[in-house]
């Protein structure tokens, strides 16, 4: 099997923040690639510094206060010392973006119409109402009810489940090389976190997108990685497939972080009488 060149690649990225206390490493020099089509998925503890990695990619970190060194390299090209103005035609059009919380990623106080459109016409040359009618095409697509009537919504107005999947449509119509989602799933019950899952399984699939899944629900790297990344303190300490690691993983964090799973232990009934009652 002939191995494709890698969509995005990370070499000795390293993020440091300068603090009253002095310089504080947060990124210490990791290195990872991803591929079209591929889920990888990138987990460890609060504070191990995935959704640094994260806005580290995508030029969001304070420039002021915080250094990032590093080769980051999309489709070939550099990112790392681009233009401000270049890096913002990036972002949304070949980097995508999925947040733990969404309600952040919209404005309160425009509808979701208007800006869905918006942000099509930013990097595609369409009227608005050719933007209109392929973000509502985008939204029945991810299975969002009454697409029509949800443009004209406020996102107050729409669940964390909808504003999630609202996301990835508009994910879909920009068709970008990259999604990061951080913790898509967090914030929503066990029906709106599946729905999100198969809309993310759909856009790999369907547009040969590479994603990279953060979470610290292990249970979400397992049913849609293909490999992972363990990070803790700022390092990668274990990469492997997604299988290998949850059946054999080398490093003793990792196994700590899976003998951490949370699981459900039925209660062994202590007599025939109270089995037969339950």
């Amino acid at each position: 099997m002939v191995q494709t060149e890698p969509v995005l690649e990370v070499n000795g990225l390293k993020v440091q923040a300068n603090t009253p206390d002095g310089i504080v490493s947060l990124v210490r020099g990791i290195n990872f690639e991803m591929h079209a089509g591929k889920v990888l998925g990138l987990v460890g503890e609060s504070g191990s510094g995935k959704t640094v990695t994260s806005l580290a990619l995508l030029r969001l970190l304070d420039r002021k206060r915080i250094l990032v060194e590093g080769s980051i390299r999309l489709m070939g090209t550099e990112l790392t010392g681009l233009k401000l103005s270049t890096m913002q035609s990036v972002r949304g059009k070949d980097i995508g973006l999925i947040m733990q919380n969404p309600m952040n990623a919209f404005s309160p106080v425009a509808t979701i119409g208007s800006q869905f459109v918006e942000t099509i016409r930013t990097h595609a040359r369409m009227t608005r109402n050719e933007a209109a009618e392929l973000a509502i095409a985008a939204m029945e697509d991810v299975r969002l009810p009454n697409a029509a009537e949800l443009m004209r919504r406020y996102p107050f107005q729409l669940s964390g489940g909808m504003l999630q999947r609202v996301m990835i449509a508009i994910c879909m119509c920009l068709k970008p090389a990259v999604i990061i989602a951080d913790e898509p799933t967090t914030a929503l019950d066990a029906a709106n976190q599946l729905q999100v899952l198969r809309q993310l399984d759909r856009l790999r699939e369907n547009n040969g997108t590479a994603v990279l899944l953060i979470s610290h629900d292990l249970s979400v790297i397992a049913e849609l990685a293909d490999d992972v990344i363990v990070m803790q303190r700022g390092q990668i300490v274990e990469r492997s497939d997604v299988y290998q690691l949850f059946d054999h993983p080398q490093h003793a964090y990792t196994k700590q972080l899976l003998q951490a799973r949370p699981t459900l232990k039925a209660r062994e009934p202590e007599s025939l009488k109270e089995y037969a009652r339950a």
